[in-house]
């Protein structure tokens, strides 16, 4: 659509470099990279820090092989390239959250050799968050997290700073899925680019001007008038990609991405805290709760319930694998949670990802499965 009511989230995603550098000049906090979306970044802005998810550039790269396997997936690499081509050296720390053993050593990797990082640290989340002691675990950590950020600021990180930070975040993630809900409508009043442009901004832009623009686009759904055919409606599910240009040409070729189940997206945001006298304890149970990561979701397989519930929420007529080349976490559960969907009547494509390597080849195998749905409607 062309009336111009995402731009500004286009923007920010196109120039978030620009944006953290005039953030820093103009308030004076501190910028922390961030890698992984389980980060507890209520405390990074209670601390009136700005949390920058570290994404890459979907470019061709060749800084990372001394540092790293190049049988890492692609998208390790082009986050760690970004630190050492200095794209990220308005950024005092980074932070990781326990992830995949690789990821991991990308931010080792990223703390040892990007000379422009002054402090980092390690959340070591429990993996098996289904785990009866997971969630004290948790809360120690974060809470442990909290005393690392007052040592290194100097200042308190009182109750009320984290209840307020708390807050906006959760505020966010309402506004989010308000505007995830307008793609349920037959004719959605969002397209997938779009609604990515506004969960990925979410991540690298202060959550209060990113609120206010929320409310702003949200204003004015009820009236905008679609002015595009929806055709099929698609899932996205998989590893992390924010892969614009990959979006926009599914969405060219007689489809609409309607809902995701992505770190980039929706697992990024769907769950709100719970209420809780204990704001350490809030924060920690949110992420200990939230849509699971493969690495998190075991024994029992928790998101498989989860990606079918969205896939009939918003009417998922098929669903798109877009797994990062060499994902360990994304491949180990890809075939049950394929055969789970297709027995219960969602048709899939699996895609292997080089987030680096032009998209036009999945054109192709994008339209035969757009003519294999057709296909199946007529019998």
């Amino acid at each position: 659509m062309s009336d111009g009511l995402f731009d500004q989230f286009k923007t920010w995603y196109e120039k978030r470099h620009d944006y953290a550098r005039d953030w820093k000049a103009r308030t004076g906090g501190q910028v922390v990279a961030t890698m992984c979306t389980y980060t507890p970044e209520e405390l990074l802005i209670a601390a009136g820090m700005l949390p920058v998810r570290v994404l890459g550039a979907h470019e061709p790269q060749n800084v990372t092989e001394p540092h790293i396997f190049g049988m890492f997936c692609p998208f390790c690499r082009d986050s760690l390239a970004q630190g050492l081509l200095g794209r990220f050296d308005y950024a005092e720390g980074v932070t990781l959250t326990q992830s995949c053993i690789q990821y991991r050593q990308t931010f080792g990797s990223w703390r040892l050799h990007v000379p422009t990082v002054k402090w980092d640290y390690y959340v070591p989340m429990p993996n098996e968050v289904q785990s009866q002691h997971s969630r004290k675990a948790h809360y120690e950590e974060v809470q442990s997290f909290r005393v690392f950020l007052q040592t290194l600021t100097g200042k308190e990180i009182t109750d009320a700073m984290l209840s307020d930070a708390l807050a906006v975040c959760d505020e966010n993630r309402r506004l989010l899925r308000e505007l995830y809900d307008y793609r349920k409508e037959a004719d959605p009043k969002v397209t997938g680019v779009e609604a990515l442009y506004a969960s990925l901004t979410a991540q690298f832009i202060d959550k209060r001007e990113h609120n206010e623009m929320l409310k702003k686009t949200l204003a004015a759904l009820p009236t905008r008038k679609v002015e595009r055919k929806t055709g099929a409606r698609f899932m996205t599910i998989g590893s992390e990609n924010d892969d614009i240009a990959f979006m926009g040409m599914v969405e060219s070729v007689g489809a609409t991405i309607v809902i995701d189940d992505q770190c980039s997206g929706s697992r990024y945001f769907w769950n709100a805290s719970k209420p809780e006298g204990d704001v350490i304890k809030a924060i920690a149970e949110r992420y200990c709760d939230r849509p699971a990561c493969p690495t998190k979701d075991y024994p029992a397989h928790t998101r498989f319930d989860h990606v079918l519930g969205l896939a009939k929420d918003y009417d998922v007529q098929g669903a798109i694998f877009l797994q990062q080349k060499f994902c360990d976490p994304h491949e180990g559960d890809y075939p049950d949670l394929k055969r789970h969907l297709e027995e219960n009547g969602i048709p899939t494509l699996f895609l292997e990802f080089d987030i680096t390597n032009p998209i036009g080849p999945f054109r192709i195998r994008i339209e035969a499965f757009l003519e294999t749905l057709s296909e199946e409607e007529l019998f």
